[in-house]
């Protein structure tokens, strides 16, 4: 389901799953990403990326998780509702993103926890499933997310 509004704690039930918008990398974001948090060859150069595993440039991991929560983050889901994060559980990368991917994610509500006292978080367990433009699962993450209670 898409998301029409920001949500507040009441709105998660478990087994929801929200989809994003999508996003497409090309070499110059790759690279750029590459070079600033994870220089290795095949996030930064080209030809050198040939003579890897990968045997062509792709994201680093971690640019494939930012442009996850990215993508999430522009539904506007938690927009008027987040209070931050204390991590992730979770986190598999389960095969490359290449230049010319275009990542979509798919948002599982898996858990809902209310707060176990007065004035305590409210918390929404999702696990995202970032796909390509194949329908591919390229990574999965599971964070915790405290989530205010819609105001009275």
């Amino acid at each position: 389901m898409k998301v029409e509004r920001p949500l507040y704690f009441e709105d998660f039930e478990e087994g929801q799953v929200y989809e994003t918008g999508s996003h497409t990398l090309d070499e110059d974001e790759i690279i750029t990403f590459g070079k600033n948090y994870a220089p290795l060859p095949y996030h930064t150069d080209p030809e050198a990326a040939k003579e890897t595993s990968f045997g062509t440039l792709v994201a680093a991991g971690y640019q494939t998780a930012a442009v996850t929560f990215g993508l999430f983050a522009k539904t506007g889901a938690l927009s008027l509702s987040g209070m931050g994060s204390p991590g992730v559980d979770s986190l598999r990368w389960k095969r490359p993103v290449k230049v010319g991917d275009t990542l979509s994610v798919m948002a599982n509500v898996v858990e809902c926890s209310p707060a176990s006292r007065e004035g305590g978080r409210d918390a929404v367990r999702i696990r995202y499933d970032t796909l390509n433009q194949d329908d591919e699962i390229v990574m999965t993450l599971t964070s915790l997310h405290f989530v205010r209670r819609r105001p009275t």
